[in-house]
């Protein structure tokens, strides 16, 4: 069996440029939507990316905790990928003018850590011959609005709806919209959760009908509240809704919820691989 490692100079490279962009370059899909809104402070909103984009400053002034999702298959050495990416963070944040948004405890003394350090990563296996990191820059507000409902297995697909729909109704206004939302449906609670962040960093309908027909369902009801850019009720309230889902207990029914703000500040990345020689 052929043996890989990352390439973690091309990485560093890759990695610190997408870090940077998504703090500074609106992507397509917020961009493509902004261009069709003329409500309140549109032209404010549309100047903000220009003079980003112009000047290296950031798209919002909370910069985010930075949080990675890495996929690797079973033949891939991943080596120090933590200390990598915490020190690929440090730089970006720390030669860039991005607000350190990191406590480094919780609860009692809340110091700031001073370099946007650590960010949160995960590992997930798969059976690629590769490795993909996947990442999001989450806000407070956006991060705030998440949610885990430990439901009845014999719920209908009509009362998971709403009980999306009931949470971003009462909400939304407070994660800078329009959204986009990442559902976790399944496994355990902390499965849930994991997967609903990881359909936030997806661009494409589920590829089974029914759960594609379920996100076009939620984003439809979400869009009807008329929640509106920044929550001022003009214009689109949700970009997309998106669905990660795993086996369950027979006896559980997790539905997990997680929210983007409007800039959706986000990046996958298909990692170079450099083969060991095991001879």
């Amino acid at each position: 069996m052929r043996i890989f490692t990352i390439d973690a100079d091309a990485l560093k490279t890759r990695l610190s440029k997408e870090l940077f962009e998504a703090n500074t370059v609106v992507n397509e899909l917020v961009s493509n939507h902004l261009e069709l809104y003329n409500g309140p402070f549109a032209d404010i909103l549309r100047k903000n990316i220009q003079i980003a984009k112009q000047t290296g400053l950031p798209l919002c002034q909370d910069t985010g905790m930075v949080e990675f999702f890495i996929f690797v298959g079973k033949n891939v050495f991943l080596g120090d990928i933590f200390t990598l990416l915490n020190q690929i963070v440090r730089e970006v944040y720390t030669t860039n003018p991005f607000r350190y948004a990191v406590v480094s405890d919780p609860l009692f003394k809340r110091r700031n850590t001073g370099d946007n350090t650590p960010a949160i990563v995960h590992v997930i296996h798969w059976e690629k011959e590769a490795a993909q990191i996947r990442f999001l820059i989450k806000g407070g507000g956006s991060e705030n609005l998440s949610r885990l409902f430990m439901l009845e297995p014999g719920c209908s697909k009509q009362m998971i709806i709403d009980k999306v729909v009931e949470h971003i109704a009462e909400n939304g206004r407070n994660a800078c919209p329009p959204l986009k939302i990442g559902i976790g449906i399944g496994g355990s609670s902390e499965k849930a959760m994991l997967m609903s962040k990881i359909a936030l960093t997806k661009d494409e309908p589920n590829s089974d009908t029914d759960y594609a027909e379920l996100e076009s369902e939620i984003c439809q009801r979400i869009n009807q509240l008329n929640i509106g850019y920044q929550g001022l009720g003009v214009g689109i309230s949700c970009y997309a809704a998106y669905i990660e889902y795993f086996p369950t207990h027979i006896a559980t029914l997790p539905v997990a919820i997680s929210v983007d703000c409007y800039l959706c500040r986000k990046g996958i990345i298909d990692v170079e691989l450099i083969e060991i020689d095991c001879g």
